[in-house]
């Protein structure tokens, strides 16, 4: 079991882009993401880190972050909500509904690198 203190999550955070979407994450957090495709307990790494702050001292240049690394454990794969899509045209006897549900996987994170 990973311990981690709370001095080290409200001093470390961090913004990772994975499926077309940025997240600010910190250790100890819980976030959905797209779907990852790994088992449950197993761990990812996040390498496309856009910036980090460390103690209020943030960190946004490219080189730097060429080495930041974000690592986490998958929790589970669900799907999400549903989203319902209505397509319509007035007069013509034309109506379409179709849903969608996104799968997502939850993922907490355990540490931030730089």
């Amino acid at each position: 079991m990973l311990r981690i203190t709370k001095s080290e999550i409200e001093n470390m955070e961090a913004v990772i882009a994975t499926g077309g979407k940025q997240y600010r994450v910190a250790p100890g957090q819980v976030i959905k993401v797209e779907r990852l495709g790994k088992p449950k307990g197993s761990s990812v790494e996040f390498d496309q880190v856009l910036l980090v702050n460390q103690d209020g001292q943030v960190t946004v240049e490219p080189k730097a972050l060429s080495s930041a690394r974000v690592t986490g454990e998958v929790l589970s794969e669900r799907k999400g909500g549903k989203v319902i899509v209505v397509k319509f045209k007035r007069r013509k006897n034309y109506r379409r509904h179709r849903g969608h549900r996104q799968t997502l996987t939850a993922v907490r994170i355990t540490k931030i690198e730089v």
